[in-house]
C-alpha cells in the first residue's frame, strides 16, 4: 500500500510489520457540537484505512483521543451554564452513538485528556531539563527556536506560520514568551478552568502536549501512522513532533502523517465557530449509513469536500442497488466472474485510499451483477464478491440482506 505522507509531500509505501501491531493515532474531537459531518468524514477515512490494513493481514492498534481539556469546551460549558465535565460526557456519548450509527470501528484506546494529566507532566519536565522549554511564573512554554525544523510540515516561512498560528488560538502578545510563536505546555488558565497540581502550581496543560502524552503512552515512542483533519498540519502536528522527539530520543516520531480534507457547506468551511454545521445524527436519520458513507467518499480523502444536502439523497439509490446485488440470485449457466474487477478495487484502495476509483468499480460490479441475474446467469459467486468488497468498505448492507 502507498499513502501520501504530509511531511514529505510524497506517496510512500507502507510496510505491514509481522512482529508487532501497526499503530495508528488519530486526533479526536473537543467534545462540544459533536458529531458534525466534518468529524464524520475524517474518522471515516481512518475507518477505511484500518479495514483495508486488516484485510491485508495487519493487526492495527488504534488510539483516538478526546480533547476534553481545551478552551472552547470550557467556554461552551460556561455559556450553557453547565459543568465542563457534564458537557464533555454528554457529547462523548453522542459521539459514540454516531460512530455506531455510521458503522465506524471503535478505537482500541479512547483516552480523555483530563484523565492523562499525570503522563504529561514528566514530558514537560524533561523538555525543561533539555532546554527546549522554559518556565515563567506558573506558565511553561516550548521554545520553537530550539527546533531548527519546526513547522517543516506546513512548508511556510516564519511570518506565515505565525499568522496561521494566531488564527488557531496562538497569543502572539503574551509578553512572557521569548518568541511570539512559542506555544504553551502548561498554563495557570482562566478562573473558570479546571486545574491540576503540577511543579509549576495549579493549572492545566496546553493542547499540543496532550496528544504527545496520549500517543506515546498507548502506542509507544514511534508511531506508524498519525492523522487528523488538514487543519492540524499547523500548528498542532508540528508541535507534537517538536516536543516528542527530544524526550523519546527517537526519530521520526511518526512514519506517515495523514490528513483528511476539510468539509464545506454552501461554499464555506463547515466549522463550529461559523455555526454552519450538519450533524451526523441528522444525516444518518435522513439518508442512512450506507448512503452517507458512499457520498462522503466520492472524493479523495485529501481533497476538501463540499457537502450538498440535495446531492446526498441520490446515494440512497446506490445503497439500495448494492443491497440488491449482494442478495441477487440467478440461474445455473454462464457464471459472472468479477475477479478482475475485484483486483482493480483492491488496487485502488492500496493507492492512497483512492475511494472514488474503488466506488466506481464497485458500482460497475453492482450493475453487472444485477444485469446478469436478470438474464438468468449464475451470479452467486459475483454476489459474494460484491458482498466481500462492500464489507471491506464498511457498508452495513442493511437488516434485509442475509
Amino acid at each position: 500500500m502507498q499513502l501520501f505522507n504530509s511531511l514529505t509531500r510524497t506517496k510512500e509505501y507502507v510496510t505491514i510489520p509481522h512482529d508487532r501491531p501497526m499503530t495508528l493515532y488519530v486526533c479526536g474531537v473537543t467534545p462540544y457540537d459533536t458529531t458534525h459531518i466534518g468529524h464524520a468524514r475524517t474518522f471515516l477515512t481512518f475507518d477505511l484505512l484500518i479495514r483495508y490494513l486488516r484485510s491485508q493481514g495487519a493487526e492495527v492498534r488504534y488510539c483516538q483521543n478526546v480533547t476534553d481539556v481545551d478552551d472552547p469546551l470550557f467556554a461552551r460549558a460556561e455559556r450553557d451554564g453547565i459543568g465542563w465535565r457534564e458537557l464533555s460526557e454528554r457529547q462523548v456519548a453522542q459521539l459514540v452513538a454516531d460512530y455506531q450509527g455510521m458503522n465506524l470501528l471503535p478505537p482500541t484506546y479512547f483516552p480523555r485528556a483530563s484523565e492523562e494529566i499525570g503522563a504529561m507532566i514528566p514530558i514537560i519536565e524533561r523538555l525543561i531539563a533539555l532546554g527546549h522549554a522554559y518556565v515563567v511564573g506558573s506558565e511553561v512554554y516550548f521554545s520553537v527556536r530550539t527546533d531548527p525544523e519546526f513547522g517543516r510540515m506546513a512548508r511556510m516561512g516564519y511570518d506565515e506560520l505565525l499568522a496561521l498560528a494566531n488564527q488557531r488560538g496562538n497569543n502572539p502578545h503574551d509578553l512572557r514568551k521569548r518568541d511570539p510563536l512559542d506555544f504553551v505546555l502548561w498554563q495557570s488558565g482562566a478562573p473558570r478552568d479546571p486545574k491540576w497540581e503540577s511543579p509549576w502550581g495549579l493549572g492545566r496543560p496546553g493542547w499540543h502536549i496532550e496528544c504527545s502524552a496520549m500517543a506515546t503512552r498507548y502506542l509507544g515512542d514511534q508511531i506508524d501512522i498519525h492523522g487528523g483533519g488538514a487543519d492540524l498540519i499547523f500548528p498542532h502536528h508540528p508541535c507534537e513532533i517538536a516536543q516528542t522527539e527530544p524526550v523519546t530520543g527517537k526519530r521520526p516520531f511518526v512514519t506517515t502523517w495523514m490528513h483528511a480534507g476539510l468539509v464545506w457547506l454552501d461554499g464555506e468551511k463547515m466549522s463550529k465557530s461559523l455555526g454552519n454545521l450538519v450533524f451526523a445524527r441528522d444525516a444518518l436519520r435522513e439518508h442512512g449509513a450506507d448512503a452517507l458513507r458512499w457520498y462522503l467518499m466520492t472524493q479523495h480523502y485529501r481533497e476538501d469536500f463540499d457537502y450538498n444536502r440535495t446531492t446526498v439523497q441520490s446515494y440512497g439509490q446506490l445503497a439500495l442497488q448494492l443491497r440488491q446485488a449482494v442478495a441477487a440470485r440467478g440461474g445455473q449457466s454462464s457464471p459472472l466472474d468479477l475477479s478482475v474487477a475485484r483486483d482493480a478495487f483492491i488496487a485502488a484502495m492500496a493507492d492512497d485510499l483512492n475511494t472514488p476509483a474503488a466506488l466506481a468499480i464497485l458500482h460497475t460490479m453492482v450493475g453487472e451483477t444485477l444485469n446478469a441475474a436478470a438474464e438468468g446467469r449464475a451470479v452467486e459467486g459475483a454476489a459474494a464478491t460484491v458482498r466481500e468488497l462492500a464489507l471491506l468498505f464498511g457498508f452495513t448492507l442493511g437488516p434485509d440482506v442475509p
